[in-house]
């Protein structure tokens, strides 16, 4: 019966859904359609809203970029690859594999989004090369699975926002969040552990359950894994060729950045935000990959991997637009949205009804940044009035943000880029991880706001 059920989630996704800029379109079109209606704006209202929000996230598209750049050519340097190639050599068997992909993804995920989705592709890859047997769809879902946890690990662009210090953050939240919310209330909250901990656990199981029948596995050529051969870069003797091959430049500005970060985090008193997360894997991979060209080339080859962010942030930026635009009426998207969830909300299932609330957002703005923008003036003001911890409706945000995009291509591009896949291949197996995901995060909020 579950092979069944996973067979019709397949099929299904594999008729509808279309390739993620289409989805894009899509959505832009829908949320135009509801705005009208629902918002009483006329359509020039709407396209001034859309046009308006266009290019409103350019800062956090690049933050977004160079996390996954950074963390991709962290994941490509020669010591993590080595250690890729090991750890790929210890299944035996493809369900021991799909477990093991879906374990590192989710764990690197934690840590860092850009460095776990990529690592885990990079991992699955290197299994589908050594392991024959293997179901390559299910592999390839089984690193992007991880990324479930993106949003309540150490790269959450929500919770580090909420941790850095700055007058914004109390005019985003009309004045709820006088101070910065410490990430051992949101991200290291016993609560958030918890659900991280079984979420993974769950996912190893699911996926491994998922894996078909040796007549139903759809394998890959290994042959058609192979990657280019880095450029092998000659130890040149003019001095300008001697600087792109020093180590000792490498090591200069790489112990630069990692200074400059242990003052900030340990005797400054800051936060580990969102660029310094970029900051840390920037610097990390400078020193990994030795030489400052060596760094060069894995940079420029990773960054090729950002190109459905670039092109498709500005349109979701536009789908923002029109949820937080406001016409003579008065009334914004978001806010119906977000008022319809408080208004059924008591202290206990507020927390609940905001992850809700988020993962229907999210499927029109992919971005922790697009819902900070939108949910923070009204929910954080809602919460406080309910008396719940700000860290809790932070929290349930950002679940929110990262549920669904099991579902949301977008975030997908870049590990289907280096898998050589379409979205529809792993979409289906994704959808069995949104169900099973989903219980336990809405359990988990219930119990965390009891």
């Amino acid at each position: 019966m579950f092979q069944k059920i996973i067979n019709a989630c397949v099929k299904l996704v594999q008729k509808l859904l279309p390739e993620p800029f289409i989805f894009a379109i899509i959505l832009t079109v829908v949320a135009f359609l509801i705005a009208m209606p629902v918002c009483h704006q006329t359509p020039l209202e709407v396209v001034e809203n859309w046009g308006n929000g266009v290019w409103s996230l350019l800062a956090f598209a690049m933050q977004m970029a160079l996390v996954l750049v950074c963390g991709s050519t962290l994941a490509s340097a020669p010591l993590i690859k080595r250690g890729i190639s090991w750890l790929a050599s210890l299944p035996k068997k493809p369900v021991g594999a799909i477990a093991l992909v879906t374990a590192i993804s989710s764990l690197a995920c934690w840590l860092n989004w850009g460095f776990g989705l990529i690592v885990g592709v990079i991992f699955a890859k290197e299994i589908a090369r050594k392991l024959q047997g293997v179901d390559y769809r299910l592999l390839i879902a089984s690193a992007y699975s991880g990324f479930v946890v993106w949003h309540a690990g150490l790269s959450g662009s929500i919770p580090l926002t909420m941790a850095t210090q700055g007058s914004g953050l109390k005019e985003v939240t009309r004045g709820a969040l006088e101070n910065p919310i410490p990430i051992t209330d949101t991200v290291l909250s016993p609560y958030n552990i918890v659900i991280v901990a079984l979420i993974i656990v769950a996912l190893v199981a699911v996926n491994s359950l998922m894996h078909p029948k040796a007549e139903k596995v759809v394998s890959i050529n290994p042959d058609l894994l192979k990657e280019d051969e880095p450029a092998k870069v000659e130890k040149g003797k003019t001095p300008a060729e001697k600087m792109e091959n020093s180590r000792i430049l490498s090591l200069i500005i790489a112990i630069l950045g990692l200074t400059y970060l242990v003052i900030k985090l340990f005797f400054r008193g800051g936060s580990l935000d969102l660029n310094s997360v970029i900051m840390l894997f920037l610097f990390l991979g400078v020193i990994l990959h030795k030489t400052p060209l060596a760094y060069v080339h894995a940079f420029t080859k990773s960054a090729t991997g950002a190109a459905g962010i670039l092109l498709q942030f500005p349109f979701y930026a536009g789908i923002m637009g029109i949820i937080t635009g406001v016409g003579e009426s008065g009334i914004c998207l978001g806010t119906v949205i977000s008022d319809a969830c408080i208004s059924v909300s008591t202290p206990t299932t507020y927390p609940l009804l905001t992850f809700l609330c988020a993962a229907v957002l999210n499927m029109f703005v992919p971005s922790g940044g697009g819902h900070w923008a939108i949910q923070a003036p009204i929910m954080f003001t809602a919460g406080a009035n309910l008396a719940v911890d700000p860290g809790l409706t932070g929290m349930a945000i950002s679940w929110g943000d990262a549920w669904t995009n099991l579902i949301q291509p977008f975030w997908a591009i870049p590990a289907l880029a280096i898998a050589k896949l379409n979205a529809k291949d792993i979409m289906g197996f994704c959808i069995i991880d949104l169900v099973v995901t989903g219980i336990i995060i809405c359990g988990g909020l219930l119990v965390w706001a009891w």
